[in-house]
C-alpha cells in the first residue's frame, strides 16, 4: 500500500485494550466547551528555551540555535540509535504500555479469552526467560524439519506461500489493499523481498564490502548457533543468493513510482511474467486463487529475474537460505545466543547502537506487534484526554481551509486542475485519535508458556485477516497504525489523513501552550500530511482514491521545474562527511515539509482573526510558529544509523527538515528578519513556494 508516513525512523509503538466508552463519552462532554475557552488558559510559548544557543542566530542556523544547547549536551542512549523529539516522546509512551501491559500481567482475575488474558499471557511467555533457554531450538524444529525434507525445487512455491503467513522473509512476498485503479475493491499486490541487509545497494556498491564481510560472519554464526554442520559454505552461497536478488530488484526511487508499480497481470498470465515458476502453486497455497481473478505486480522485471534466480540456484542453497530467514525472523524469541548475536549485527554493525533495549521494552513490542489495538484501546482511555481531539479538529479545520484558498491562488495549476483539485480536497477524511471500530482478536491464541507459537498464531490471524478482505467491501474505518504510534500518515488510496493520539502530546501539540508553536508544530504535521494528496505521487491519485492523471500537461511541466529546483537543494545536504541527501528519494516528503508549513502558517494567520499575537518568552507570534516546526525535528543520530536511513529513508535528514523547509517560506524571513550574507538566506529565486 502506498502510505506517507511522517517521522524520521519508524517509530511504531503499538497500541492499548479496554472500551472504548469511557474515551467516546468524555468526547461529547469536551466537544460542548468551546475551543476558545482551553486556548486562552494556555499562554506559556511552547518554546524549549532551555535549549536555546545563544551563540548561534536563527538568522544562520534556526535548528541550531533552537536545540543548540541539547544537541551538545545530550548523549544518545546506549540502546537507541537516535534520540530526539519522536524518540523521547516513543519511549514515554513505551512506559505508559508497560504499566498497561504488566498490570494485565499480574492480574490473576483475568477472563480466560479476554484480550487482557492474552496480552498478559502474551507478555509473560516473553520476559520468561529461563524458559525460553530450556526449550532452545524445539519450538522451531517443526519448520526446520519442513525446510530439510524439501526434495525439488518444484516445492519453492509452497515454501515462501508458507513463510509468508509466518512472517519470514522470503524472494517474494504479496500484501493486500484498495486496487488503485479501482477503489471499490481490495487487490493482492506481489512485492520483491528476500533480502538480509537493509538494501539492495548494501550488496551491489564497492563502499559496503566491510558491511557485507560482517553480514556473512553473522549468518555463518546463526547458522552454527542452529547446528549447521556446513554454516561456512552455506553463509557464502546465502550471500551469493541474496546478492543476484539484489542484482534484479527495482531502486528505492524506482518504487516511488504508482504508475510503473502498478501491473495488473491475470492469474493464468503470471506465468508469462516469470516463465518456468509454478505459479497456480503458489497462488493455491497463499489462498489467493479463488478469491481474485487478477494480482497486481509491483516490480515485472524483478519476478521474471527471481524466475531465472530459482531455477539455476541449487536446493541445498535454497534450503540453508530458508533456514537462515527462519532463524532471523525468530532470532528475538530464542535462547540469549541468537538474541544476542542478532543484536551484534543488526543492532551494533548497521546501526551503531552499543546496548540492547532492556527486555521488558522488547517485551511490549511484541505484545504490541501481536495485540496492538487491544493494547490501543487501554490507552486512549488512560492517556488521551477527549478536549486533544477537539483542540486538533479546530486545527484541522483552517489548515482545510488555508489549502482551499490556496488552491485557487498556485501559479503551477491551471484553472481545470484547481477544480479538480478543490474536490479532491473536499473528499479528504481526518482520523484523529483512535479508530471508530477496534479489531478483534477473539480468534487468537495465547499460552504463557509458548512464545514462539504464540508469535506464529499471531502472524497467521492477522495474514488471514487481511486474505479475507479480498473480494470484500473496502473498510474505511481501518488504521494503519494503532493509537499510540508516535507518527501520522497520508494514505492516498483512502484520499486520508490520520493522527493517532500518541503524536498528539508535546512538542508536537502542547495543550498548555499558545496556538503559535502548536500550529507550527502539529500544524505542519497536518498540512504535512494533507499536501501528500497534492506532490509527485499522492496527486497521482483522486478524491476516491483512484491512480488516476487530472493535471494538465503543463500543470505536469510547471511542477516538474518546482521539484527539481528542490531536489537540487536538498542533494547539496550533508550529514554526513562524503555522503549526502537523496533529493529524489526524499522528493515526496520534501514537498510535504515545505507545504505543510506553509499551509500552517495561513492556517495560524486564520486563526487570530485579523489580532495580533503576543510576545511570549522574547519570541513573537510568527517566531513561535516557525520554531515550533524546528523544535519537532531535534534530533541526534549516531552515524551508522545515518548512513543506513540515507539508502533506505524517504525523509531527509532532522536538521534538513528544519532549516531546509525554513529557507523556501517567505514568512520565516519577515519573522526573524534573514537578510542577504544570513547563511539561512537564499534569493527570491532560488526559494521553492510550493503552496
Amino acid at each position: 500500500m502506498n502510505r506517507y508516513l511522517l517521522s524520521a525512523l519508524t517509530l511504531s509503538l503499538l497500541a492499548g485494550v479496554s472500551g472504548m466508552a469511557g474515551a467516546a463519552d468524555s468526547a461529547k462532554k469536551a466537544a460542548a466547551a468551546p475551543a476558545t475557552a482551553v486556548a486562552a488558559a494556555a499562554l506559556t510559548s511552547g518554546i524549549a528555551v532551555e535549549y536555546v544557543d545563544p551563540a548561534v542566530r536563527a538568522q544562520d542556523d534556526l535548528f541550531q540555535h533552537l536545540n543548540g544547547k541539547w544537541l551538545a549536551e545530550t548523549v544518545i542512549p546506549a540502546d537507541k540509535s537516535s534520540w530526539g523529539s519522536f524518540a523521547k516522546l516513543a519511549d514515554d509512551t513505551q512506559t505508559q504500555l508497560r504499566g498497561i501491559v504488566e498490570g494485565a500481567a499480574a492480574d490473576k482475575a483475568r477472563a480466560a479469552g479476554s484480550n487482557a488474558q492474552k496480552i498478559g499471557d502474551f507478555y509473560n511467555s516473553f520476559m520468561d526467560e529461563a524458559k525460553l533457554e530450556s526449550l532452545g531450538l524445539t519450538p522451531l524444529n517443526a519448520e526446520l524439519a519442513k525446510i530439510a525434507a524439501l526434495q525439488d525445487k518444484a516445492e519453492l512455491p509452497a515454501v515462501i506461500a508458507h513463510f509468508s503467513k509466518l512472517g519470514v522473509t522470503s524472494p517474494y512476498d504479496f500484501g493486500i489493499h484498495q486496487d488503485a485503479k479501482d477503489s471499490t475493491k481490495y487487490v493482492a499486490d506481489i512485492v520483491q523481498s528476500g533480502l538480509g541487509l537493509p538494501d539492495r545497494d548494501y550488496y551491489l556498491e564497492e563502499g559496503k564490502a566491510d558491511t557485507r564481510a560482517k553480514y556473512l560472519a553473522h549468518v555463518e554464526k546463526m547458522l552454527s548457533l542452529a547446528g549447521d554442520a556446513n554454516a561456512a559454505a552455506n553463509a557464502k552461497a546465502i550471500l551469493a543468493l541474496e546478492t543476484e536478488l539484489a542484482k534484479a530488484q527495482w531502486s528505492n526511487v524506482q518504487n516511488r513510482d504508482p504508475v510503473k508499480t502498478y501491473n495488473k497481470v491475470e492469474l493464468a498470465k503470471l506465468a508469462s511474467v516469470a516463465p518456468g515458476y509454478d505459479w497456480a502453486r503458489y497462488l493455491k497455497d497463499t489462498g489467493i486463487a479463488g478469491k481474485v481473478n487478477y494480482v497486481i505486480v509491483s516490480q515485472p522485471s524483478y519476478l521474471k529475474g527471481f524466475a531465472e534466480i530459482a531455477n539455476k540456484t541449487p536446493l541445498e542453497t535454497w534450503k540453508a537460505y530458508f533456514q537462515w530467514h527462519l532463524l532471523h525472523a525468530n532470532a528475538g524469541y530464542l535462547p540469549k545466543a541468537y538474541v544476542d548475536e542478532n543484536f551484534a549485527f543488526y543492532g551494533t554493525t548497521l546501526t551503531g547502537v552499543t546496548e540492547m533495549r532492556p527486555r521488558w521494552k522488547r517485551g511490549v513490542g511484541a505484545v504490541e506487534g501481536a495485540l496492538g489495538e487491544a493494547v490501543g484501546q487501554l490507552y486512549v482511555e488512560q492517556y488521551f484526554p477527549a478536549e486533544r481531539k477537539v483542540r486538533m479538529e479546530a486545527l484541522v479545520k483552517n489548515l482545510m481551509t488555508a489549502y482551499k484558498q490556496s488552491i485557487d491562488k498556485l501559479d503551477w495549476m491551471s484553472p481545470v486542475t484547481k477544480k479538480q483539485a478543490q474536490i479532491k480536497l473536499a473528499k479528504f477524511t481526518t482520523k484523529i485519535g483512535y479508530p471508530n471500530k477496534w479489531r478483534d482478536y477473539s480468534g487468537l491464541t495465547v499460552a504463557p508458556d509458548d512464545l514462539i507459537g504464540n508469535i506464529q498464531r499471531s502472524h497467521l490471524l492477522n495474514y488471514n485477516r487481511e486474505l479475507n478482505k479480498l473480494g470484500q467491501p473496502i473498510d474505511r474505518d481501518e488504521w494503519g497504525m494503532t493509537p499510540q504510534t508516535v507518527n501520522a500518515y497520508y494514505n492516498p488510496e483512502l484520499n486520508e489523513i490520520v493522527f493517532p493520539a500518541a503524536i498528539l502530546q508535546a512538542p508536537f501539540f502542547d495543550a498548555n501552550a499558545d496556538d503559535a508553536v502548536n500550529y507550527g508544530a502539529i500544524g505542519g504535521v497536518i498540512g504535512h500530511e494533507i499536501s501528500h494528496g497534492f506532490d509527485d505521487q499522492g496527486a497521482q491519485y483522486d478524491g476516491d482514491g483512484n491512480l488516476r492523471d487530472w493535471w494538465t500537461k503543463a500543470d505536469h511541466k510547471n511542477f516538474a521545474k518546482k521539484t527539481k529546483q528542490l531536489v537540487a537543494q536538498y542533494n547539496g545536504f550533508s550529514p554526513v562527511k562524503g555522503h549526502f541527501v537523496n533529493g529524489e528519494l526524499t522528493l515526496g516528503e520534501n514537498i510535504a515539509d515545505n507545504s505543510g508549513v506553509a499551509i500552517a502558517y495561513k492556517a495560524y494567520k486564520l486563526s487570530l482573526n485579523g489580532k495580533k499575537a503576543p510576545v511570549i518568552d522574547g519570541f513573537t507570534g510568527e517566531q513561535r510558529f516557525y520554531a515550533g516546526f524546528a523544535q519537532v525535528w531535534r534530533m541526534k543520530m549516531r552515524e551508522a544509523q545515518q548512513l543506513v536511513l540515507l539508502k533506505t529513508d524517504p525523509h531527509s535528514p532532522g536538521q534538513f527538515r528544519a532549516n531546509g523547509t525554513m529557507r523556501n517560506q517567505p514568512g520565516f524571513y519577515q519573522a526573524f528578519d534573514v537578510k542577504p550574507g544570513d547563511k539561512m538566506y537564499l534569493p527570491p529565486k532560488d526559494r521553492v513556494i510550493m503552496w
